[in-house]
């Protein structure tokens, strides 16, 4: 079962690179898309949703590219997966049917589902999964690489 759509799951991926890889320069759209297998270009709507929101910053300029806007420690994985979500509204959804049992049955509880989900990844800091990318050697660089974030 899926919970979370493709892009929001691109979208705390993206910022947790961007966390591991964006010391001492701005993580480029190009190298993070390379690392995920995706063209460049597939990635440049979801970051820019992410900057508008305050979750990453975007830098211009030949050495250009992102970062966290905030520390990583007061991001949250809900946070993003909110971001990630309007972005997906504004790409336009199929409406739902016009149903009595979705309306009054079926979408109450798909909403309180989701409000739990959220509040569990709302838990989840950047920090966290950082931690745990470390952890398991998703990147073997970051590994050795100290965080100085204060």
């Amino acid at each position: 079962m899926i919970l979370l759509s493709r892009r929001s799951q691109l979208a705390i991926a993206a910022v947790v690179d961007i966390a591991l890889h964006a010391r001492p320069t701005p993580v480029a759209a190009k190298a993070l898309a390379g690392r995920h297998n995706l063209p460049p270009r597939h990635l440049e709507t979801l970051l820019q949703a992410l900057v508008r929101v305050g979750i990453l910053k975007g830098v211009r300029g030949p050495r250009g590219g992102y970062e966290l806007a905030r520390e990583r420690r007061r991001i949250t994985a809900g946070e993003i997966v909110r971001a990630a979500m309007v972005d997906d509204l504004e790409d336009g959804v199929a409406p739902l049917p016009e149903s009595k049992l979705v309306e009054f049955v079926v979408q109450p509880l798909v909403e309180r589902a989701g409000e739990k989900f959220l509040a569990d990844l709302d838990a989840l800091t950047v920090d966290d999964l950082c931690r745990q990318a470390a952890e398991k050697s998703i990147f073997d660089e970051t590994s050795a690489r100290a965080d100085f974030t204060i």
